[in-house]
């Protein structure tokens, strides 16, 4: 069985992101995420809550709770939680693994997915929670 491909995650990358916490911290008097423990905020869109994840690039992503099997997400959707709480853009996968959605593709303050049935149920899920709130 041959390895899921993943794109190596540089240390350079790491440390800028790490620094521009730290400088945004400091300069703000604000605490630094814990990415081992997300935070489940409330979309700002929606109301609906979700984990934000620090990606390896710097930026934050909202989360969907729960994992999905890769063949159910359209590829360049798919995301990992890495054992630091980093979510890593998935690419190619073994068809037995699993995967992660963004909460910004499932939203319901924005237009149904159309990619995927799992992407539209979820996003149906979210929007019938939206009304009950």
């Amino acid at each position: 069985m041959e390895a899921a491909s993943r794109e190596p995650v540089l240390l350079a990358e790491v440390l800028a992101g790490a620094s521009a916490a730290l400088r945004h911290a400091d300069r703000t008097g604000t605490a630094v995420p814990d990415v081992r423990d997300p935070a489940r905020t409330p979309c700002r869109r929606c109301g609906i809550p979700a984990a934000w994840h620090r990606t390896v690039h710097g930026r934050w992503i909202l989360m969907e709770p729960g994992d999905f099997p890769v063949g159910h997400v359209p590829a360049g959707k798919r995301w990992r939680i890495a054992g630091d709480g980093t979510a890593v853009a998935l690419g190619r996968a073994e068809p037995a693994d699993s995967c992660r959605v963004s909460h910004f593709d499932v939203c319901p303050a924005a237009e149904a997915p159309a990619e995927s049935l799992t992407l539209l149920s979820l996003w149906w899920r979210n929007s019938r929670h939206r009304s009950r709130s």
